[in-house]
């Protein structure tokens, strides 16, 4: 018998990653341990002590360790995508109204180089003219006071400041010690219809689907990654993985318009899955660099615009060479 390769996977509970968990898709070669966990357990535990053999990683953090000792590689592999307009929240008494409103504002981050912060200042800067640098930036835990940056930054001529170390980003919106907030994560208030907390945009999914039409962009928040050293000494778990993973989603791709019985509790997802099909097209959640190259492209763009990369990277130059391509017989 061939020996398999044993590995850990820490990756959230997605249902594109559903059938790698339960053991349904099985990677070739590979006996996988799937470790479901919040993601920025997985991220912190992953960039501080490299705790997994592969691993769910925000695209910008791990971009950022390209810059230092490169202690990952990437596969194209996307489990986390999400249109951000709707993770711009405000104080409703601070008289901001549309996105010009916030120059020269206090905006918490949970911290500056958390991707949907990135997706959000580019987009603002792109679509809208607010600069990301007419903007003073305060940084903290989002419920949890003492989160700090993950890998330290200090972008030239970005005003940024931590939080005490005993406050909250949720706390102070709420009692408009800062005018704003740029999160991934819903703030606990806005859940409770604190009447002191709202979005920018009252309907953020129009805005997102005006967006898209645009641009044809659908943003990217997270790729897998592999242990360099894991990658080094066997190569062709890159390929494995991908192929793997490639079809876990598809297996939840072809449930989404069932009928018979509803994948998930929302009652009109066969609805909600044929609109946005016929906005974004058949593959709107595709693996693979090909497909995204313009998608990464402008990521990168702002990466460095930001100041947060050093340089303008290429696409390509982020995924382990095994995957960029597939054979053809």
């Amino acid at each position: 018998m061939v020996p398999v390769k044993r590995l850990s996977l820490a990756c959230w509970d997605y249902d594109r990653t559903t059938a790698l968990a339960t053991g349904r898709v099985r990677p070739e070669g590979i006996e996988l341990t799937y470790l479901c966990l919040p993601v920025e357990e997985t991220f912190f535990r992953m960039v501080r002590h490299k705790e997994f053999d592969v691993a769910e990683m925000s695209l910008s953090t791990y971009v950022l360790t390209l810059e230092r000792d490169r202690p990952f590689v990437a596969i194209p592999v996307f489990p986390s995508r999400a249109f951000r307009h709707n993770g711009i929240y405000v104080h409703v008494n601070a008289g901001i109204h549309e996105p010009r409103d916030l120059r020269g504002r206090t905006v918490g981050l949970p911290e500056y180089q958390v991707t949907a912060c990135v997706w959000i200042r580019g987009i603002l800067e792109d679509h809208y003219g607010l600069r990301s640098d007419s903007v003073r930036y305060v940084t903290g835990g989002l419920r949890t006071p003492g989160r700090r940056e993950k890998i330290d930054v200090a972008p030239t001529g970005v005003d940024i400041s931590a939080i005490g170390p005993d406050d909250t980003l949720e706390r102070m919106l709420v009692d408009g010690r800062i005018d704003a907030l740029y999160t991934p994560r819903t703030p606990q208030p806005f859940l409770e219809s604190d009447p002191r907390v709202g979005r920018l945009w009252e309907d953020p999914q129009a805005e997102e689907a005006r967006y898209f039409e645009r641009t044809r962009i659908f943003p990217i928040m997270h790729v897998i990654v592999i242990r360099r050293e894991v990658y080094e000494a066997d190569r062709w778990i890159a390929a494995s993985l991908l192929k793997a993973l490639e079809a876990a989603k598809t297996m939840a791709e072809e449930r989404l318009e069932e009928t018979v019985g509803s994948p998930c509790m929302l009652p009109w997802t066969y609805h909600d899955a044929r609109r946005a099909r016929e906005l974004m097209g058949q593959d709107f959640w595709s693996y693979g660099v090909r497909s995204n190259v313009a998608v990464l492209e402008t990521f990168l763009r702002y990466s460095f615009q930001q100041g947060l990369a050093s340089h303008l990277y290429e696409p390509s130059q982020l995924f382990a060479p095994e995957t960029l391509q597939s054979f053809a017989i």
